[in-house]
């Protein structure tokens, strides 16, 4: 009787710990293997705030800065503050492209502020940078990764990952799929009539991308204007009480002001934000494989992204262009997550 008791409980033990392994290998298959390249920006720092208090779903290899909303310096002190404040400091901060490919490069101090961060004070982090560049990084990375496993969150123009595909085109093996923020449609542009800002600062850049064969998926202004902040939205996020919540809230008050007053909204837009809520969550997005083409011909239409929406050309299908999103869902996702942080 005793032996066979303690057959009983070697068994019990061993189907335990085979259940916990498989639980455990279970999430590690769903956890999504991520590069964010970003240029903060007020809304990238939400972002980020948001990627790094997901650590079970996003497995975050390192973040990449780019010149973009302010120059590089700034993008990436700010990339080191947000991870700083999330408490990731193991997460390498890599700087990349201080200028785009071509163009002369702009940016985007009136509404960022001259910091890149309206609504809160800048430090430099204790933390410094990784040491290498952005754009080797991605190359190395990417050349040495499983064949289409990781994926690319882009926050900003997309000159990094460009640069990395003209020096090195074989490291598309190593991507999954690459996530932009960027681009408009029918909402009409934010920097001109009709270009979004992140393209309008490197077109080049973003055509390089699109013709490189890799999976795309474009978070344009056409959802991420429908996914605003209110009243009671802001209320959700500053009743969380703790540091996080307290600089997102301070952030966004600020923030969001220049396109309700330009746009005359009741909130403002979270751009960069809808990426990580995309890869957390993409049951709250919906659109439509597309092909998408950048103007970045000198002109008034240039850094346009132009959407066969309707198939009218019968072009190759290069991108799925995200329409549309639930906009309490998207708050209450980001609300949840940053109650995580400290």
């Amino acid at each position: 009787m005793y032996r066979y008791a303690q057959k009983l409980h070697h068994l019990l033990r061993s189907l335990l710990l085979l259940s916990l392994m498989t639980a455990t290998s279970a999430r590690a298959a769903q956890q999504i293997d991520l590069i964010i390249d970003t240029d903060p920006g007020a809304d990238d720092v939400v972002a980020l705030l948001f990627a790094l208090a997901s650590p079970q779903e996003l497995s975050i290899r390192a973040l990449t800065t780019v010149a973009g909303n302010v120059r590089l310096d700034k993008t990436s002190r700010n990339a080191r503050l947000a991870r700083e404040w999330a408490g990731r400091e193991e997460v390498p901060v890599y700087a990349g492209a201080p200028k785009p490919l071509i163009r002369t490069p702009i940016y985007a101090e009136d509404i960022h502020g001259k910091e890149g961060l309206s609504g809160v004070a800048v430090h430099e982090p204790k933390a410094g940078l990784a040491e290498g560049s952005a754009v080797n990084y991605l190359i190395e990375t990417l050349k040495a990764a499983r064949p289409h496993s990781i994926t690319l969150a882009m926050l900003g123009p997309q000159t990094n990952l460009a640069l990395a595909l003209i020096q090195e085109p074989g490291i598309v093996q190593g991507i999954k799929e690459v996530v932009v923020m960027g681009g408009a449609h029918f909402n009409g542009g934010n920097i001109t009539p009709v270009a979004e800002f992140n393209l309008f600062a490197d077109p080049q850049a973003a055509e390089v991308v699109l013709r490189s064969g890799v999976k795309l998926t474009y978070l344009p202004l056409d959802v991420t204007h429908k996914i605003l902040t209110s009243e009671a939205r802001l209320k959700q996020i500053a009743a969380i009480d703790n540091t996080a919540s307290k600089l997102v809230s301070d952030i966004l008050n600020e923030y969001v002001k220049g396109d309700m007053e330009h746009y005359g909204l009741a909130g403002g837009p979270v751009h960069d934000a809808t990426v990580i809520a995309y890869l957390l969550k993409p049951e709250l997005f919906t659109g439509r494989s597309v092909n998408v083409v950048v103007d970045s011909r000198e002109g008034p239409t240039f850094g346009q992204t132009i959407v066969d929406w309707y198939d009218g050309l019968k072009a190759p299908k290069n991108a799925f262009w995200v329409e549309s999103g639930d906009a309490q869902g998207f708050f209450d996702l980001l609300t949840e997550r940053l109650a995580r942080l400290r």
